[in-house]
């Protein structure tokens, strides 16, 4: 059996496996039994998938499906930074009680756009930290061998400490460690078009002036009134945290890529809390609070974090505009 290359491992009370899986029918079969053994065994159970295989699974488990609580994925983690505060809310939940907990998670699809897919992999490595002192908790992540391409094989091998092919279970070679995990992330991110409108600021007099052109902006992209004010909002929140933590300055910049408006905020700091954004702070004014609202409030957020400076790139999806037209037209 393979060893795991690192000297510092997650708890042995938090099992985060991956599950490489050939097709709907192969899916089924190998998540139907994980879920009866846990109703079986009492331990609660939260499953985390896409609407149509949540469908299949309650007709296949019948009526078990009342022991096992079943979110949406499309819903709660079409942004991935709020995925981690689903999983914690589950073990919050039972944490006084003692009995292992299970859960199914598959934040990753074909169809995710490369900025999601990355976010997507940061998050599965996250949960490694997320959860290394957590009550026991067996978090089985499954991948459509057949439809994603080879190399998000090979990360999810990297971010997960146990593989489980053709029903058999081994610990993973290429795992990071928690260690490599929890360093500065500094996954490159593409170059801001030449087009991009940009602004600097410097101090907290700056940021009504900021506000205001983020507004203008986004709402001449064609962004709606109240996703303007959450994107505001957002970027207020950001661009105060590279006031206060980023070196006392930064620049926004603007623009759209005709799918999204894009709001990135850069400062001179390093930002080296990697949950940042994704556990919940106490009170509103807590540390993090404004990464934590913008993950609440934005599409996608993302976050790195650079030798010499940090960025924090905000999404709004303009398809989301169209959405809510027609949702409105229906009713």
């Amino acid at each position: 059996m393979s060893q795991i290359h690192t000297t510092v491992t997650p708890a042995a009370n938090y099992r985060h496996e991956a599950l490489f899986y050939s097709g709907e029918a192969d899916f089924l079969d190998r998540t139907a039994p994980f879920i009866r053994g846990a109703v079986e065994n009492d331990e609660p159970v939260l499953v985390a998938i896409s609407r149509s295989k949540i469908e299949r699974l309650r007709a296949l488990i019948g009526r078990m499906e009342d022991k096992v609580r079943f979110v949406d994925m499309a819903e709660v983690g079409s942004n991935p930074v709020r995925i981690i505060p689903v999983w914690r809310e589950f073990v919050d939940e039972h944490a006084e009680s003692g009995v292992r907990l299970r859960g199914i998670g598959e934040p990753i699809w074909a169809e995710r756009s490369p900025e999601e897919l990355v976010e997507c992999e940061r998050h599965e490595a996250l949960l490694n930290l997320a959860f290394a002192d957590a009550s026991p908790l067996w978090l089985l992540c499954p991948y459509d061998v057949d439809s994603l391409n080879q190399s998000v094989v090979r990360e999810a091998e990297r971010n997960h400490p146990y593989l489980e092919r053709r029903g058999e279970h081994q610990l993973s070679a290429a795992f990071r460690g928690l260690e490599d995990i929890a360093a500065p992330f500094d996954e490159p991110l593409p170059p801001a078009p030449a087009s991009a409108e940009r602004r600097s600021f410097n101090s907290a007099g700056d940021l009504a002036d900021l506000r205001r052109f983020v507004a203008a902006s986004a709402s001449r992209f064609g962004l709606g009134e109240k996703r303007v004010a959450e994107l505001v909002l957002s970027a207020d929140e950001i661009a105060s945290n590279s006031l206060k933590h980023g070196g006392g300055s930064g620049t926004l910049k603007i623009w759209t890529d005709h799918l999204a408006i894009i709001c990135e905020v850069r400062d001179s700091g390093r930002l080296d809390a990697p949950l940042a954004g994704r556990v919940k702070p106490k009170g509103e004014a807590g540390s993090g609070f404004g990464l934590w609202l913008a993950g609440q409030l934005c599409d996608l957020v993302q976050v790195r974090a650079f030798r010499d400076h940090s960025v924090v790139r905000l999404h709004r999806l303009l398809q989301m505009e169209n959405a809510s037209a027609v949702g409105a037209a229906v009713q």
